[in-house]
């Protein structure tokens, strides 16, 4: 596993400076439109908390997600189909778990950028209000792999990239904008909370929101952790025997 992820590491090493821009760019635009720009329409925050405070960790936690699929989606497909860089890792030889565990440890390397990313800009805007916002890093990584293995599973299992625009019009969209990291999800439909709430990305924005305002999540946080732990299982055993099926002969 570790040649394979010093494979994209070396890789990325040659393209890091195209993603430089938009890692902090793109968090300082985010926090300036929703955080302060909706924010100031949002009269007394939302449960006493000031709505940039409040809506930060969802940011963060949508980011550590939007990441890992960005890496688990197409890379993945142009590995199988275009580039053939997993059929040619897997005639080096290296064993299949290999190559997945190390393709899926480089995207928690990415993931784990973002969020620093992200965390640093809304630590300058005095977003972050308590000292144990820096478990936003472990959840940030811990939800990005539960969306990103199972991700991954699809990519391989697709031979087109039409499949990834259902995937992004038709779950990851309606995902990122109805898990909590907007607005409480308790104002939503039974039926459409009990979808929120089966998601990954609610628990890691709920987790992530408790350490960043200082709450203690009791039990609960450790059904989530368990519960984002369950996926990122399910996400690596449906991987890797997509993976085992289309390199293994």
């Amino acid at each position: 596993m570790a040649y394979v992820l010093e494979y994209h590491l070396v890789h990325y090493r040659r393209t890091w400076r195209a993603s430089v821009l938009s890692t902090f760019v793109l968090p300082l635009l985010t926090l300036v439109g929703f955080g302060v720009g909706v924010g100031g329409y949002v009269d007394g925050g939302i449960d006493g908390v000031p709505y940039l405070e409040w809506v930060v960790p969802g940011l963060i936690a949508s980011t550590a997600v939007q990441t890992a699929i960005g890496e688990s989606t197409w890379p993945v497909l142009s590995y199988f189909e275009w580039l053939k860089v997993y059929f040619a890792q897997a005639a080096a030889p290296l064993r299949t778990s290999a190559i997945l565990g190390g393709h899926l440890a480089f995207m928690m390397f990415r993931v784990l950028l973002s969020v620093v990313a992200f965390a640093l800009v809304a630590a300058i805007f005095g977003a972050l209000a308590s000292p144990w916002a820096v478990a936003v890093l472990p959840i940030g990584v811990l939800t990005g792999f539960a969306v990103a293995a199972p991700v991954t599973a699809y990519s391989a299992s697709v031979s087109t990239d039409s499949y990834l625009a259902i995937l992004m019009r038709f779950a990851v969209l309606p995902m990122s904008l109805f898990s909590g990291v907007f607005f409480p999800v308790e104002t939503l439909h039974p039926v459409l909370r009990a979808v929120a709430y089966a998601l990954p990305l609610w628990h890691g924005v709920d987790l992530s929101r408790s350490a960043t305002l200082g709450l203690n999540p009791g039990w609960q946080g450790l059904g989530q952790l368990l519960y984002l732990l369950l996926w990122c299982a399910a996400g690596w055993f449906l991987a890797l025997r997509r993976f085992r099926r289309r390199l293994v002969v």
